[in-house]
């Protein structure tokens, strides 16, 4: 289920059942022109239901409690149930979740900025209207037969009450909750195995999913969270279809395809208004061939294209968006160029058309609609090289991107004179990144270590090439972390998490305003140890770790602080 198909193309974490999660896949950089629309650049795949191999043994039962200094309370239970046969196996989990915050902390540096309005940071000794309490829960069932065939269903659902804390450094912010947000998305998946097919080996894949979610948006006249002045009522639906298919070209070779299809549909009544209804339609086609050569066959030559289209046959009482279509190409290479070295390099053109929500929502007055967004266009380059020597792996890519009508947020005018300030999405001319990304992990002596650094130089031009600064893409971002063994067969670990000064637009003065480097240092203390011998609920993970050990003013956007000091408590039983 591409989960960035829908309202807003955008992939809400929350909402990805992780409890249920066999394993996670980072594609970083450039990926294949397989994953279906909006695919710019990475990926992140989250498998829940199926394996590429047999399951030798599931949990049975495992309880999972997180406690923290605020008060907040996290619980989880989930189990597991194998049937292994001769021929076949089955595998059933399934699991519910709670989750119950009062708010998050203010680091005292937020609290005695003088750029932030007081009144719209802290409740107390928490973040104004921070809370959050959610239920959740998750089921998957997978068959898989010993000459190849399997088929999959997983479903995952939750509903939340949360606020929504107010951006501090405007004189009037939001002032929203969510009382009601409700989710649930499932997939039903089959596949055919590696098999035989007369001209080599194939493999032939199908899935079909849905994502449904309700959404009730409660703005209030004052931060008291007392009187409602609007509302906004919303239902989302989204049915995605997804087609993968692979087989051999000879010894060397490989043909992959794909074709994905999604249909958006989103219903919003907002108060003083007659109910409004949009719908987005997208697909892609792809192709891509793999060519391995050399004496050991660890260089590989990779070149693919796709098609991608997108229209909107329902827009509310706004202008239709015509239909766009665009194509994709990508060619990469690696090669193993000496024991432990491998070099490796792609080029790539992908675009992403607007979403529904960057086209026609107004956020409850916060933004005007634009439906005459342009899709926007990414061409990437990348470069560079991974050395793995023992138990330790260092990589070095350089990357330059040019991304033609990215699409940006901008302050605009109010034709209200005494109404509150106005954000639009428009497109920005040219927008051109060139950096590079530095990753390392591995182990040295008693010391598990890994971080990242990216240095990049972004900028944005207009149709004149005159140069325009742009929100949130700092030159500096990056972080380190180690684990070390102490006595009492304890495990202690600290992460440093650095990003430099950044640039975000504020409505309230109509263009951007800095936001500063900031600095999160964490402190972990863990054990892992065995209650009994064997058996069900006979091993338990204890952990305690500190957040934000200085309690640092650090910011995810202007006005919208990270928690300050946090002490929190996890155990684990299975």
């Amino acid at each position: 289920v591409p989960l960035t198909l829908g309202w807003d193309h955008r992939t809400d974490m929350s909402i990805i059942p992780l409890t249920a999660a066999q394993g996670v896949t980072l594609v970083r950089g450039l990926s294949s022109v397989l994953y279906g629309p909006n695919t710019l650049g990475g990926v992140v795949e989250v498998d829940v239901a199926r394996s590429q191999r047999r399951v030798g043994a599931v949990d049975p039962v495992a309880v999972g409690l997180s406690v923290d200094a605020t008060g907040a309370t996290t619980m989880s239970v989930t189990g597991g149930y194998l049937v292994d046969e001769s021929d076949h196996q089955w595998v059933f989990r399934g699991g519910a979740g709670f989750t119950d915050r009062t708010g998050f902390p203010v680091a005292d540096g937020t609290l005695t900025d003088p750029e932030l309005f007081s009144e719209y940071i802290a409740d107390g000794d928490l973040r104004l209207n921070s809370d959050v309490r959610r239920f959740d829960g998750f089921f998957t069932a997978r068959y898989r037969a010993d000459e190849g065939i399997w088929g999959s269903l997983s479903a995952s659902g939750y509903d939340v009450e949360r606020g929504v804390p107010p951006e501090a450094h405007q004189a009037d912010p939001r002032l929203w909750r969510y009382p009601e947000q409700r989710r649930i998305i499932a997939a039903l998946s089959g596949g055919t195995g590696m098999r035989e097919t007369g001209f080599g080996t194939g493999d032939l894949e199908l899935s079909v999913g849905i994502d449904r979610g309700s959404t009730l948006i409660e703005a209030y006249t004052s931060e008291e969270y007392e009187t409602i002045d609007e509302t906004e009522d919303s239902d989302d639906f989204v049915v995605t279809t997804r087609l993968l298919g692979e087989h051999t070209l000879g010894e060397r070779g490989d043909l992959r395809f794909s074709a994905t299809y999604g249909d958006i549909s989103h219903d919003e009544v907002i108060t003083g208004t007659a109910p409004a209804s949009y719908r987005q339609r997208l697909w892609s086609v792809g192709m891509e061939t793999e060519w391995r050569f050399g004496a050991s066959g660890l260089s590989s030559f990779t070149l693919g294209g796709a098609y991608d289209h997108a229209d909107t046959p329902e827009s509310g009482d706004k202008p239709v968006l015509e239909p766009i279509s665009d194509y994709g190409v990508r060619a990469g290479a690696s090669s193993l160029v000496a024991d432990g070295i491998l070099v490796h390099g792609n080029v790539s053109r992908r675009s992403r058309f607007p979403s529904l929500r960057e086209l026609y929502s107004g956020a409850l007055g916060r933004f005007v609609p634009n439906p005459d967004l342009k899709a926007e266009t990414l061409l990437g380059s990348e470069a560079g090289f991974t050395v793995t020597r023992g138990p330790g792996e260092v990589q070095l890519v350089g990357f330059h991107h040019r991304l033609t009508d990215g699409i940006v947020r901008r302050s605009i005018p109010n034709p209200d004179p005494t109404g509150r300030s106005l954000l639009q999405r428009v497109n920005q001319d040219e927008i051109r990144s060139t950096g590079g990304e530095l990753l390392v992990n591995g182990t040295l002596g008693l010391v598990t270590f890994a971080g990242d650094l990216t240095v990049q130089s972004v900028k944005g031009f207009d149709p004149d090439g005159s140069e325009v600064e742009l929100e949130y893409e700092p030159s500096v971002a990056g972080k380190i972390g180690a684990i070390v063994p102490i006595p009492a067969e304890l495990q202690f670990g600290a992460d440093l998490r650095y990003v430099g000064e950044q640039l975000c637009e504020n409505p309230e003065v109509g263009g951007l305003q800095p936001l500063a480097s900031s600095t999160v240092f964490d402190l972990t203390l863990r054990r892992l140890f065995d209650v009994r011998s064997g058996g069900v609920m006979s091993r338990v993970d204890v952990s305690a770790a500190l957040r934000n050990v200085t309690d640092a003013s650090v910011f995810d956007q202007c006005g919208l602080p990270q928690p300050g000091r946090l002490f929190q408590v996890q155990f684990r039983i299975w």
